[in-house]
């Protein structure tokens, strides 16, 4: 219960700063998107005690792998990845989004899955080339922002990221990382 009234809590603080902003009015967002993104009952994404060997190495390679510094969140993701030995992806969050990103229910979102936007409103860099981060499990996200690594909870990345667009996830490359279940 103490999990869900900090979620509350963090969610009604991430309404008051996009509300002082004026990127969100009432429960839509300046481009018609929810200002909120809940995970459904029945809609959860994968937990890490579930996920195989190579996505709970992914997952290492992520804490492992610095920052590379501001704007270079597809970098990082990259950089990540590129640890595994299963080949290089380059690209920015859009077109990372544009060509790896095809789910948009959470109970597709899977352990060691990029999270994408192409866009969102927070820096012109933002607005150009959007976010990306790594569904770590546990309903967290990790990304790296202003040069520093970060988790954060899943529907808090969604909501905060999905003003402008609505956020989707899939695996870097096409290169799925779990035994049998996508």
């Amino acid at each position: 219960m103490m999990h869900a009234e900090h979620e509350s809590t963090a969610e009604q603080r991430l309404l008051e700063t996009l509300r002082r902003r004026k990127l969100v009015t009432g429960d839509r967002s300046r481009w018609g998107q929810p200002a909120l993104r809940a995970i459904e009952p029945g809609h959860e994404p994968q937990r890490l005690k579930t996920a195989s060997p190579l996505q709970r190495r992914l997952i290492a390679c992520a804490h492992a792998t610095p920052s590379p510094g501001d704007d270079l969140c597809a970098s990082w993701v990259e950089q990540a990845f590129s640890r595994l030995g299963l080949g290089v992806v380059l690209g920015s969050a859009a077109q990372l989004y544009q060509g790896y990103c095809h789910y948009d229910d959470t109970s597709d979102l899977k352990v060691a899955m990029i999270v994408a936007v192409p866009q969102h409103p927070y820096s012109l860099q933002g607005q150009a080339h959007g976010h990306v981060g790594l569904y770590v499990g546990d309903d967290m996200v990790m990304d790296s922002v202003e040069g520093a690594l970060r988790k954060v909870p899943l529907a808090l990345w969604l909501s905060a990221y999905g003003l402008m667009v609505p956020p989707r996830w899939g695996w870097l490359g096409s290169i799925g990382l779990s035994q049998g279940n996508g």
